[in-house]
């Protein structure tokens, strides 16, 4: 079943034996946004045309903040766009954005994911919640026995929230972001980057 077909977050939470709650976990970690990028992003929210199709949320609000925040974190991982991510029959399909490790063999192989990212389509936050969480519990099981916190962010290129996973706990981070306050929301989105970066690191010394 593909992850889309998931509405509701309580749905996914009661097919996967998973527990909700809510809770402000984002610790929010600066980040140096380029006079270029806000340059740009400014021009482009003022006189391009950025909100009239999902394509155009993804393309000119959504992967930009999250290409930008990457960069920083490229020796170690890779930022996939609408990879297939496939783990059985329940859970399968092409999430917005995946955050995975980068693979020893190179650029061109998909590693473990650990961060993922859905668009709210039409606003619907509740559906990219459940679609997301779902997808959430995908990476958890292709990270088999590593027991890693499992980030995702579901957006509507405006608003952003944050959730975890950890084990069978979901956590839904109760303060959203705006793209209007682009300084805060970058440091919650570098925060869920440093975070998965501290797991890798974990990982490699054990």
């Amino acid at each position: 079943m593909s992850f889309s077909n998931y509405k509701t977050i309580g749905a996914v939470v009661k097919e996967f034996q998973l527990t909700y709650t809510e809770v402000n976990f984002v610790m929010e970690t600066a980040f140096n946004i380029s006079d270029y990028f806000r340059e740009d992003l400014q021009i482009m929210m003022a006189e391009g045309v950025v909100d009239n199709s999902e394509f155009a949320v993804c393309e000119n609000l959504v992967y930009p903040v999250l290409k930008e925040v990457w960069k920083t974190y490229r020796s170690k991982f890779v930022l996939w766009s609408h990879e297939f991510l496939n783990c059985d029959t329940k859970l399968s399909g092409f999430p917005e954005y995946i955050l995975a490790k980068r693979s020893p063999q190179g650029k061109v192989v998909f590693d473990k994911p650990y961060l993922l990212l859905v668009e709210a389509k039409q606003d619907k936050f509740d559906e990219g919640w459940a679609q997301c969480l779902a997808e959430m519990v995908a990476a958890q099981r292709l990270n088999d026995e590593l027991q890693l916190t499992i980030f995702g962010i579901v957006s509507n290129g405006d608003r952003w929230q944050f959730g975890k996973l950890e084990a069978n706990l979901f956590t839904r981070n109760k303060t959203y972001y705006t793209i209007q306050e682009l300084d805060k929301l970058f440091s919650a989105v570098n925060y869920v980057f440093q975070q998965c970066e501290i797991q890798l690191n974990e990982l490699v010394a054990a």
